[in-house]
């Protein structure tokens, strides 16, 4: 048995039905057409072989990553000269204790109960991932950057890339690195607000310039690093949204708080777990509680809302800082390509949601792995579907594309023959005509029709079949 269409087979089930192996051994395989497609019997599910694939698979990352990069830049003509960078984390069901990266650490999940693996990923704007890494899972973000950019130098080659990245990757060390660096490394990343306020006085004297409807920016040079001070109305209005909802949240709950008025230990508690859902906003209401010892009454507990605070943070609602040492650089254009980090986050949510990453039930260090390369490798087929949908048929999603083809289904026709023996002939069903439109639009073609087998004569027909 060739372990390509093994890896061909556990791709496609995480693409279109992800479970576990066990589960595509036991169900999914005879519930689907994958055995005349890929023309192999039954042995190509077994349990065990579905994991030594697992396995295997490991070793040949870097080179499935290289060959990838070629076809998509046949395919789509894709760039690869600016790259998006970020991290997230899946967690572990079970102890994993045969897993050395699983730790416990910060979880994007809110599954702190659990040890987790951390991923970090680097995708082109258009989606396609140009390499992955699993790592530890209480690795800080802060320490990988500068590995990754010596990785993807050394397979790759050294060119002219720009990095886009959240303001809480990168370390002040290395961005003076790559500033001082003679490679031509550039970075576009965001930057903490109370840089604003650092530089308030020049930017009081700048002129906003217009580059999109309802989004204007201000920026300046300083000692290397091109400055971008973005101000968007419809970022405004979403963040004022956000932080009024949550602060009436709070509000609402103290007052629930103080009509039952409970003892002074229980109210500290529910305060506390009050201010915990509704996260930073807390900050805006100004709680008092009455000193230890003293009953809770409507006149020692009392709250308000800090005013003058909210009014300040709503001042600089909708703005943010960029910092770039491509100084030269069209602000629209960095703008432009930094709004392009929602792309490495609707990855994550497709390989979490879609695909199926997480949780992780596997419990030794290297299935861990090979689980989270075959995901990657449906990631590829989806993003590859995508660009693909966005040329041939804009407006259509691949899940979309997906759910729609899914109808075409194949059946066993079973006609007895005169010596006693069952000719079966597999026949998928004739596509709709929504379908024909769909497949005509992607230049693509159903495979011919399965040729027929014959079968010794059984007591009974399966159920699935259809006998005439």
């Amino acid at each position: 048995m060739a372990w390509e269409k093994v890896l061909r087979l556990l791709v496609v089930n995480r693409l279109i039905d992800p479970g576990s192996e066990f589960r595509l051994h036991r169900q999914w395989f005879d519930q689907t057409a994958m055995a005349e497609l890929l023309e192999v019997d039954f042995a190509v599910a077994e349990k065990d072989r579905l994991y030594r694939c697992l396995d295997r698979i490991l070793e040949h990352k870097p080179a499935l990553f290289v060959h990838l990069r070629q076809r998509w830049q046949d395919l789509f003509a894709a760039q690869f000269d600016v790259l998006l960078y970020d991290l997230t984390s899946t967690y572990i069901e079970g102890e994993g204790e045969q897993i050395p990266k699983a730790k416990y650490g910060y979880s994007r999940d809110q599954r702190f109960d659990c040890k987790q693996v951390v991923i970090a990923l680097v995708i082109t704007p258009e989606g396609f991932p140009l390499a992955y890494e699993v790592m530890e899972g209480n690795t800080s973000d802060k320490t990988t950057l500068r590995a990754f950019l010596d990785k993807i130098e050394a397979t790759y080659g050294r060119a002219r890339r720009v990095w886009l990245m959240d303001r809480g990757i990168p370390t002040e060390a290395v961005l003076a690195e790559l500033r001082a660096s003679p490679r031509e490394v550039f970075y576009l990343v965001g930057t903490r607000r109370s840089k604003i306020r650092q530089y308030e006085r020049k930017w009081l004297d700048l002129p906003w310039q217009k580059v999109r409807e309802a989004v204007e920016v201000k920026l300046f040079a300083e000692q290397g690093e091109l400055y971008v001070l973005a101000k968007s109305e419809g970022r405004r209005v979403k963040e004022r949204a956000m932080r009024r909802k949550k602060v009436a949240r709070l509000l609402r709950k103290l007052r629930a708080m103080r009509r039952s008025c409970p003892r002074r230990d229980q109210l500290l508690l529910r305060i506390g777990a009050a201010k915990k859902e509704v996260g930073s906003a807390a900050r805006f209401v100004q709680v008092h509680v009455p000193p230890e010892g003293e009953p809770v009454t409507r006149g020692s507990f009392h709250f308000q809302v800090d005013k003058p605070k909210l009014q300040k943070a709503e001042a600089q609602d909708g703005h943010y800082l960029l910092r770039s040492n491509l100084v030269g650089e069209n602000p629209a254009l960095l703008w432009e390509r930094y709004v392009q980090l929602t792309q490495i986050e609707a990855a994550f949510k497709t390989l979490k949601s879609e695909l199926g990453i997480r949780p992780v039930y596997h419990q030794l260090g290297q299935r861990v792995e090979g689980h989270i390369l075959i995901a990657f490798l449906a990631y590829c087929l989806w993003v590859t579907l995508k660009n693909r949908l966005q040329a041939l048929a804009p407006g259509l999603t691949p899940k979309a594309v997906l759910e729609k083809l899914a109808t075409i289904q194949m059946l066993d026709v079973w006609l007895p023959t005169t010596d006693g023996r069952d000719l079966v002939m597999p026949r998928y069903t004739q596509p709709e005509p929504d379908q024909t439109i769909l497949l005509h639009h992607l230049k693509l073609s159903l495979p011919s029709q399965p040729p027929p087998r014959i079968k010794a004569k059984a007591n009974e027909y399966p159920k699935e079949a259809l006998r005439l």
